[in-house]
């Protein structure tokens, strides 16, 4: 893993940052404060807070974050029961502290969801809530909806109830750590079971025909001292991949509840059409790692390895296959389409309530049907709007992502214009195979054939001009770099 970091006695790189993040958020007109009122409303909201009567603080619940998370939905339990297993699943319960038609309940409908900017996130909720009463901490009692499900010695599920209790996490594990324990012998019981649950679900999804896009990450780090920010790109962990299965077996038993309650919202993806399949196969064959369908795609892209060149530009060009996901809100009736196809069964948001407006409606709708009660009204009421509202914020979220790294991209090789770097084509301005199937000539401002480079060090990617092969090594020269535009441009060097 690489860091890359900004010194902030570099050519006012650091102030030159501070501007350009603050013109993001007046650009893309990020939410900004918290409004009093609803303030007002999550304080008293905590402090009158009585926690559910049902006490399941005695069974040793563990979270599993990045380490510097505090906004903590999820934690965890496994034992083994028989020759299966028994995981409780504890999401923080944020219904208990936004009261239905309040200034809270309004501003978390008009956010959507948390952004993660790099000078700071922009919380769902108050951090009264989100990173204090709310947030599964360590060591504290907190109220949850916890999911109980009883798994066969496949991890296939047998059976599976929700419902709210109290519970106390015994330890904050980041992935890092977590992942350590694991290799080294050292992690307890929760933590090996977790790898061996976490592996026969992942066989599960590979064997309902479930695809993983397991890109490398690039997240933007602060410094601790404040001195600047750096790019962390990496493959995600073994461990994250396990504890992201326990999460997807949650949004499909919280599917499957409402599907057979005929009430609820999906997310839903469409399979790649045809023509995609086709493009794809042509492009894998020209990169010289085949996919002749004879496996499915899902199965094919977890073979792939993104250090190698031509792999990655392969998993770069799999984002078409991943196209069209929306929400799908139901009431009485069963909707035709139901199923995420990356996932390969119906899937729904409940495991993120502190980040996600969404989830907070579908525990609430799991917990009623799984126990007999009523759906209240105002969830009723509001699903038909809920994806328009989760649709607009997912868009804002993508684009202050991408707008971000782009932001720090152009600051990382802002002093370095001029200097040549060794790169990958992952995506090309012509066909790697030479039968015009590649992405096209122009360059978006008329000026010839461009194509898309990553350099390693620092993580950087930007378009770059000249004839490009997808999957190909080549040596490129930086050409200009501007904070403020967040515009890099490479050439090619002959």
């Amino acid at each position: 893993m690489s860091h890359h970091r900004i010194a902030p006695n570099v050519d006012d790189s650091s102030d030159q940052l501070a501007a350009a993040f603050a013109a993001l958020r007046t650009e893309l007109e990020l939410p900004g404060e918290y409004p009093v009122d609803a303030v007002r409303e999550a304080r008293d909201a905590v402090e009158s807070l009585r926690l559910p009567g049902h006490d399941l603080k005695h069974i040793p619940f563990l979270t599993i974050d990045p380490a510097t998370s505090t906004d903590l939905d999820q934690a965890l339990f496994i034992d083994r029961d028989g020759q299966g297993y028994k995981v409780l699943y504890a999401i923080a319960d944020v219904p208990s502290f936004v009261a239905p038609g309040g200034a809270l309940d309004a501003e978390t409908r008009h956010r959507g969801q948390t952004f993660y900017a790099p000078d700071g996130r922009i919380p769902l909720h108050p951090e009264i809530i989100s990173e204090n009463a709310g947030s599964l901490l360590a060591d504290q009692d907190c109220g949850a909806f916890v999911w109980d499900f009883d798994l066969d010695g496949n991890a296939e599920v047998v059976s599976v109830s929700i419902g709210r209790a109290t519970v106390r996490s015994r330890a904050k594990l980041s992935y890092k750590g977590a992942q350590q324990q694991i290799d080294d012998g050292s992690a307890p019981p929760v933590l090996q079971l977790l790898k061996e649950v976490g592996l026969k679900r992942v066989e599960l999804e590979r064997l309902r025909g479930g695809a993983s896009l397991n890109m490398p990450e690039q997240e933007i780090v602060q410094a601790t001292d404040g001195g600047g920010y750096r790019i962390v790109a990496a493959p995600s962990l073994p461990v994250e991949d396990w504890n992201a299965q326990i999460s997807l077996m949650t949004g499909m038993a919280a599917a499957q509840l409402m599907l057979d309650g005929k009430v609820g919202i999906l997310r839903t993806m469409p399979a790649p059409d045809d023509r995609s399949l086709q493009h794809f196969k042509r492009q894998t064959a020209a990169l010289g790692k085949p996919w002749d369908g004879q496996v499915t795609y899902g199965e094919y892209l977890r073979t792939l390895d993104a250090s190698d060149p031509k792999q990655l530009a392969i998993l770069h060009s799999a984002g078409m296959l991943f196209r069209g996901a929306g929400y799908t809100p139901f009431d009485g009736e069963v909707p035709d389409t139901v199923i995420q196809a990356a996932i390969g069964a119906p899937y729904a948001h409940t495991t993120a309530p502190l980040r996600r407006l969404i989830d907070r409606f579908v525990l609430v709708i799991c917990d009623a049907l799984c126990n007999g009660k009523e759906i209240p009204g105002w969830v009723r009421e509001a699903l038909p709007s809920l994806p328009d509202i989760m649709g607009a914020s997912d868009q804002l979220a993508g684009r202050l992502e991408r707008a971000a790294l782009d932001t720090v991209e152009a600051a990382l090789v802002a002093n370095h214009v001029g200097q040549d770097f060794d790169a990958v084509v992952i995506s090309g301005s012509k066909p790697a195979n030479g039968n015009g199937n590649g992405n096209g000539k122009s360059n978006g401002n008329g000026g010839g054939p461009s194509g898309v480079v990553q350099i390693s060090e620092p993580a950087v990617t930007a378009r770059c001009d000249g004839e490009l092969e997808s999957g190909t090594q080549v040596r490129v020269r930086l050409v200009r770099a501007d904070i403020a535009s967040r515009e890099i441009r490479f050439e090619l060097l002959n």
